[in-house]
């Protein structure tokens, strides 16, 4: 009787211990499955439309558990939603953008739009290469602007959705081909969006081709921090890592020199209210109508070190930008006229929204002094750029 009473016992205390080793590996599995639902970014894929020539369009939402969400449709790989939070956690859209694919087909001003074949102008859309001239299309006369009037903002681009958990990101894909716009070559590139749960955007471009060519790829979004374009961006704060503008001639094109920003209304090194100096008196900007130059980078940790910093007090949040480009067109929305209308039925106004478009200098196909943009068979274009969204209270 003790034996079996022994026995019992025995096997009553083995039972509990296996209970709560049961409960234990529940309570682990439980806290990682909560750690992993923090952690996910989704993506979601809904139809977008179809364009005038018949295609179809799609749009994918990139959400992460931290309040941002970004939306971008497969014509032109457009960014035509990004919301984040403010200071009070309220989670507003703070790039500029319309509400159909129709309007996106009109002309417009590239509204959150990826560019190339060449991002910027390059001078009456003429540059020789390997002894041989070529002529692009010229669409800001006299010159060739974002890669022609049928840039890669007009196209409709393969999606392929790549999710981890930790991130999710979106892989865009376009064939240009040899001579498309002008340029040489067949060009294959890759431009991949990535959300990170830490509220950062990645953008990787990625290009080959099989004739040498030039390449200069950028992303043209334009950003309101306080969330409502009835108001300027002359009140967001702008700081620059840049010791050198590229100055341009009354046609918008690089004079070749490089000059210091150093007493001249070009100066971003300390935190600047993008409006103080806006309407000043020089030559430079008079000719950009404002801001609309390309600023020379102090990137000694490329990649990493910020190079371009915006703030708005009001809502409290920061947009930080890093990148491996060696120039960022910093535009001001000068052009912005009241003609193209808000989500809300209203109109864009006169600078209400601002660009950092990371890039090579403008017109460097025919600027020898200028980083090269030429890419050769074999060769692997490969540049990153990161837009680091935050708040400060």
């Amino acid at each position: 009787m003790n034996v079996v009473k022994r026995c019992i016992f025995g096997i009553s205390l083995f039972s509990l211990a296996l209970i709560s080793v049961q409960c234990k590996s529940d309570k682990k599995m439980d806290t990682k499955t909560v750690s992993d639902q923090k952690a996910v970014v989704t993506i979601e894929k809904s139809s977008y439309g179809t364009t005038a020539k018949g295609e179809k369009v799609d749009s994918y939402k990139l959400k992460n558990q931290s309040g941002m969400e970004v939306d971008i449709i497969t014509f032109g790989g457009r960014i035509t939603d990004l919301k984040v939070p403010n200071k009070e956690g309220i989670s507003e859209n703070v790039v500029i953008g319309f509400t159909s694919l129709a309007q996106y087909e009109k002309e417009n001003p590239f509204f959150g739009a990826l560019i190339g074949r060449y991002g910027n102008r390059i001078a009456k859309g003429k540059f020789t290469l390997d002894g041989k001239d070529y002529q692009l299309a010229i669409n800001n006369e006299p010159n060739a602007l974002h890669g022609g009037p049928q840039g890669y903002f007009n196209v409709v681009w393969k999606a392929d959705e790549v999710k981890s958990g930790e991130a999710a990101s979106l892989k865009l894909s376009y064939l240009s081909k040899d001579m498309e716009e002008g340029y040489p070559g067949n060009l294959k590139v890759f431009v991949t969006y990535t959300l990170t749960n830490d509220n950062q955007l990645e953008v990787l471009y990625e290009a080959t081709t099989d004739k040498t060519t030039v390449v200069n790829l950028t992303q043209h979004s334009y950003f309101n921090l306080s969330g409502d374009f009835t108001k300027t961006i002359l009140d967001h704060e702008l700081t620059l890592n840049a010791d050198k503008i590229v100055p341009v001639d009354a046609t918008l094109i690089p004079t070749g020199k490089l000059e210091d920003v150093a007493n001249t209304p070009f100066d971003f090194r300390k935190p600047k209210l993008i409006g103080k100096d806006i309407e000043a008196k020089n030559e430079q900007i008079e000719r950009g109508k404002g801001y609309d130059h390309c600023w020379v980078l102090n990137n000694p940790e490329k990649g990493k070190t910020v190079i371009a910093k915006v703030y708005h007090a009001p809502s409290g949040r920061v947009l930080e930008v890093t990148t491996d480009e060696p120039g960022i067109q910093f535009y001001s929305g000068n052009f912005l006229d009241g003609t193209l209308p808000t989500r809300d039925g209203k109109t864009y106004g006169h600078r209400t929204g601002l660009c950092l478009e990371t890039e090579h200098y403008p017109d460097s196909p025919n600027q020898k002094n200028f980083p090269t943009t030429v890419l050769n068979p074999g060769e692997n274009y490969k540049t990153k750029t990161t837009f680091k969204f935050s708040v400060k209270k």
